[in-house]
This record gives structure tokens, sequence and C-alpha cells, in this order.
């Protein structure tokens, strides 16, 4: 079984894939339109993550004044909203610092060479059950409402398939991946909950930011596109009535589609998502 520095390894990562289907970095035609419309604002935040601008998604996925109690919250070190609404959002400092530590290079290669390097069947079995119980906790347990249980049953189960052919097990891609990783990580400067509570809301997504572009070209390199794959969103208005909208949001991911509906509502003027606004109202207030 892998070890704590590997169970962190594939939590980040699925960590990093959530957020990356989920949004953020700031698009010139995006911002030239505003979100006069629900579908201008689901289209706004995932542009942002192709620029890697976490800031300008905390920015435009709530209104001011919540974004302003987030900060607060962050400095009080009661939330790392919208980090830890991900998948073991909790656990991102003790993995940046495991990233981070002098020496973590080599001692991360020899966990890969030991636990992973040519276990490719064992990787592809693993992909495919966590798969299976990923999408059946998604779409049973855990607080989501239905578009979000419908929405991470999709990715999840495209991320197992490509797992299942990904060169995971390859000695040769994994080197340069770890020393990559690991100086992103040195190079954010938040590998303890103090600093991320000192960083507050603003500076600590904007050093997350690098991170996650080098955690997307390492992805790449295993052939995981999220750039490539964010850019084919598209987004139609179903239904709108008064402060209220549905859209319909379609894009690739990991060679398949993903198909889901985003409940949108309207506050002083300015549409949002309705499940980034219940989470980040939970979180200010936690």
């Amino acid at each position: 079984m892998p070890g704590a520095d590997a169970r962190r390894g594939w939590a980040l990562a699925l960590a990093c894939l959530l957020l990356a289907a989920c949004g953020s970095g700031r698009d010139d035609a995006v911002e030239a339109a505003g979100d006069a419309t629900p579908a201008q604002a689901v289209v706004r935040l995932p542009a942002h993550l192709r620029h890697n601008d976490l800031e300008a998604f905390a920015r435009d996925a709530v209104p001011p004044a919540l974004h302003a109690e987030l900060d607060a919250a962050w400095r009080d070190g009661r939330t790392r909203w919208p980090l830890d609404a991900l998948p073991f959002g909790s656990h991102l400092p003790e993995m940046l610092d495991s990233l981070a530590a002098p020496g973590s290079e080599a001692r991360l290669q020899r966990i890969f060479d030991r636990q992973f390097a040519g276990a490719e069947r064992e990787l592809r079995s693993a992909a495919a059950t966590l798969g299976v119980f990923g999408t059946e906790y998604v779409s049973n347990e855990g607080d989501f409402s239905d578009g979000q249980r419908q929405h991470y049953a999709q990715l999840i189960s495209a991320t197992a398939q490509w797992a299942a052919r990904a060169p995971l097990a390859d000695p040769v891609r994994a080197k340069p991946a770890i020393v990559a990783l690991a100086a992103a990580a040195r190079r954010t400067g938040l590998t303890s909950e103090a600093a991320f509570r000192d960083a507050g809301i603003d500076s600590g997504l904007r050093r997350m930011g690098p991170f996650a572009a080098t955690f997307k070209q390492v992805l790449a390199g295993y052939g995981l596109r999220i750039d490539a794959d964010l850019a084919t969103l598209e987004a139609t208005l179903q239904q709108q009535t008064g402060d209220t909208a549905t859209v319909r949001m379609r894009y690739r991911f990991a060679e398949g589609q993903v198909d889901t509906l985003v409940a949108m509502e309207r506050v002083d003027g300015r549409w949002y998502v309705s499940d980034f606004l219940r989470g980040a109202r939970a979180a200010a207030t936690r």
C-alpha cells in the first residue's frame, strides 16, 4: 500500500484536477463582456484558471462584501476557501511542506521507485477502483448539491479513465515532475497553517497560481491538457426566472465530455454560481 507521502500526492492531484474543472485567470474577451448574463458569469470563472489566476477566481466567484468576510476568516485560520472546498484541501499546507522540504526530490524519488516505478498494472487497477468508489461517493454521500453530484461524478469518471491509460509508472517522467513540483512548492512560501493565515486570501491565492501552472504542465506530460480542455467550455442559458437561472455547461475533460447544469443567482446586479456562494458563506461563518 502507498505510504503517507504517496497518498498526499494522489490527494493533491485530485484536488488540483477538481479546482481546474471548477474554474479560475483573466480572459480578455470575457473581461470585456462583463457578467450581463448568467452564461457569461459561468464562462468567466474557468477562463481565470487558464491564466492561473486563483485570486481573480475568488474575486469573481463571490460578492465583494463576502470576499472581505472570507479574507478575515483566512487570517483567523478558519478557512482557506476556495482551496479547502476541494477534496483533501485541509491537508494542503502539509502537502506543500512535504514537497518543499530540503531533500524532498531524492526522498520522493525513492518513494516513487519503491512503490510506483513499473507498477502499470497496479496503478491502472487502482485508478479504476478509485473511479468507481469516487463516483459512488459523490453521487450518494457528502454535502453536495444535485448539480455538484452530476458534475463531480463526470469529472471523477473521466479522470479515472485518463489515469488508467496515463504512463504514471514511468520513472523517466517522474523525476522531472518531482523536481518541478518541489521547486514550485518552495516558491509559494505556503508550507504551514500560519503562512496561509498571514498571507490572507488575495496574496495566498496569488502565490498558489504559479504552483497550479506547474502542476498543469506536469499533467500535460502525462497526457492531461487542462488548459486545452477548459478552452472548449460552452455555456448556454437554459432557464431564468427573476434573480435565479440555470446554465448548461459543456466542455471536454480528459478526452471525455462533461455536460452539466449550473444553478445561478443574481446578487446586487451580478450573477454568481449558487454552489460557490453556498460554500463561501459557510466558510466565512465557520
